[in-house]
């Protein structure tokens, strides 16, 4: 199977540990309250699904997701800012689905931020429904903000 998405110019691929120092130049860039490097080191550990986008050689997009007991949870999915609406999102929640597929999941769920207006379009756009709502899981400006728990149904195709 090619890792090729749209040409040569631009692949998916599993993350590595020497990816690192390339996502910890666009996480903090892409989030006002972003991941730690020891938290992607410890995804990695663990097995989880982590996947990198690139273009070009350079790193535009990564994500992590795990998959346990039927279920997968992305956990984190990032473009990089001045990548963004180039379809490269949606090209890496395609592929965590059919990495979800081929770990037997039933459903995939993950959080987003109701202000993260972008993103529940795009999910929505793919088939998840939300199915819950997470009070003060983010930490925002001021406080907290609320997560929406999306899922998508993977039993059904």
């Amino acid at each position: 199977m090619s890792a090729v998405l749209s040409g040569a110019a631009e692949c998916l691929r599993p993350m590595t540990v020497d990816d690192l120092a390339r996502v910890m130049e666009i996480e903090p860039r892409a989030y006002e309250f972003p991941w730690s490097e020891g938290i992607f080191r410890d995804c990695l550990r663990v097995g989880y699904c982590c996947w990198c986008c690139e273009h070009d050689d350079e790193l535009v997009g990564y994500g992590v997701m795990s998959v346990a007991a039927g279920e997968s949870h992305i956990l984190n999915l990032t473009v990089r800012p001045e990548s963004q609406g180039q379809g490269i999102g949606r090209r890496m929640l395609e592929n965590f689905i059919r990495l979800a597929r081929r770990h037997n999941a039933d459903t995939l769920m993950l959080e987003v931020r109701p202000s993260n207006t972008t993103a529940i379009h795009l999910y929505a756009s793919i088939g998840f429904n939300e199915i819950g709502r997470r009070a003060n899981y983010y930490p925002a400006r001021g406080g907290r903000e609320d997560a929406l728990i999306l899922a998508l149904d993977l039993s059904s195709d």
